[in-house]
């Protein structure tokens, strides 16, 4: 049921509205005796949940006893952005998601169910993992609390993803991720029913059971005339509903549809935020359908330092490059280790142009010639970030002097691009 929901194209949600409508639900809900929240971690630091998880724990106190940031493969989050993203919330409520270890299997999603969805395009069985915690902790009580936003491998974010993927294990990150990979990025972004949603849904359905009650907190960002993130939604209830009525919200929020494709677009990753490909490829997910045959998108990176978020994928990123779907799926058949991380197979498919137009990173740490071997153009950042400053620039188009005209997009995460004309204009 939702328990509170308040969200359009025009609200602008105060953090003290925001904190009333958590409190609003959480009284409907009833008392808890244990709680354990799940945000997002440092990677989704504008979603408002660091917000969030301060008012949950401002209600609950000592009875919110662990927080579990959805790391998924990510790496852990440091003292310093516990402390900036959770300032109000002890730092010993934390712990860290071991994506590799700390798990636990529910049951398995038959393989006859993922070869249907898929249309036939794998066939095999997905097993639901999720933290220990989850399972051992004796919680009456889980907190999923995230934002609705397109996303590349399960169309929009959150939801079921934040507790199967967010807390998943190796099994079940690999096999959801080459899911929506080899189904086709272009067919997922953005939509509320895809492949990857349904397996999750099927999840949800037949073995929720086996877990506390989870209520999801959901909030919508979107942007103000003057550039500002505003909350335009937030949703909270403990089945799909919410997640419904927030992706439908954020279809309208954060997709821009555009009349004709992208020659040049320049992407500006906060340092604060993308160290690595593995997230700064955001970049190319949420514009590759916008980018025109033959364009150019360059990436201002002055954070980046390495490829993966974990030592094992930054090597097989080196290894293989970002070479496209055909010549990934050939490695994936040719490579054991490929076999063994298809969600590193399925983000090298992600993060490729598909031939169609120029990658250029702008990188602030790694060198040129790793760059190179990944199969990126490389920039010099000091004369790019001279040609193309984020700071004079706004979000959309722009003339420079010069003459050229580049669209500039300040932070990927916010949103998705795409072409009206393209298959993006069946979901709005």
């Amino acid at each position: 049921m939702i328990y509170f929901e308040n969200g359009s194209d025009t609200t602008k949600l105060s953090p003290q509205e925001v904190q009333e409508g958590l409190f609003e639900a959480l009284d409907r809900i009833g008392p808890k005796k244990k709680v354990l929240a799940i945000p997002p971690d440092f990677t989704r630091y504008h979603s408002k949940a660091g917000e969030l998880t301060a008012f949950a724990y401002e209600y609950y106190r000592s009875k919110l006893t662990h927080i579990l940031p959805a790391l998924g493969t990510h790496a852990p989050m440091s003292s310093g952005e516990i402390k900036k993203m959770f300032p109000a919330c002890p730092k010993r409520l934390f712990h860290v998601h071991d994506w590799r270890n700390d798990i636990r299997s529910l049951g398995i999603v038959p393989s006859a169910f993922v070869k249907q969805v898929s249309g036939g395009r794998v066939d095999y069985e997905w097993t639901a993992q999720v933290n220990k915690l989850l399972v051992e902790g004796n919680f009456d009580l889980i907190l999923s609390i995230g934002q609705v936003v397109p996303h590349e491998v399960t169309g929009m974010a959150n939801y079921n993803k934040n507790i199967f993927i967010g807390t998943g294990g190796a099994e079940a990150i690999n096999k959801s991720h080459f899911l929506g990979a080899v189904y086709g990025m272009e067919n997922m972004m953005g939509k509320i029913e895809n492949p990857v949603r349904q397996v999750l849904d099927y999840a949800s359905d037949t073995l929720s059971d086996r877990l506390p009650l989870i209520v999801y907190v959901l909030t919508v960002i979107g942007r103000d005339i003057d550039g500002k993130q505003v909350v335009r939604g937030l949703f909270i209830g403990d089945d799909k509903a919410c997640f419904i009525h927030g992706s439908e919200l954020s279809q309208r929020v954060n997709v821009q549809l555009l009349d004709a494709p992208i020659k040049k677009a320049v992407v500006y990753l906060d340092p604060s935020e993308y160290k690595s490909t593995w997230l700064g490829n955001k970049a190319i997910y949420r514009t590759r359908m916008a980018m025109a045959d033959d364009g150019e998108l360059v990436i201002l990176a002055p954070g980046l330092k390495t490829f993966g978020e974990d030592r094992e994928i930054d090597r097989l990123i080196r290894k293989f490059g970002y070479n496209g779907t055909p010549t990934t799926l050939d490695a994936v058949h040719s490579h054991p280790e490929l076999q063994d991380n298809l969600s590193a197979a399925a983000h090298l498919i992600h993060g490729s142009s598909e031939e169609r137009f120029q990658i250029t990173y702008c990188p602030g740490i790694l060198t040129e010639k790793e760059i190179l071997s990944v199969h990126f153009n490389y920039g010099n950042l000091k004369e790019m970030r001279q040609r193309y400053d984020p700071g004079k620039m706004k979000n959309g188009i722009n003339r420079l002097p010069n003459g050229e005209e580049v669209f500039f997009i300040s932070n990927p995460a916010l949103g998705l691009w795409a072409v009206r004309s393209n298959s993006m204009n069946s979901i709005t």
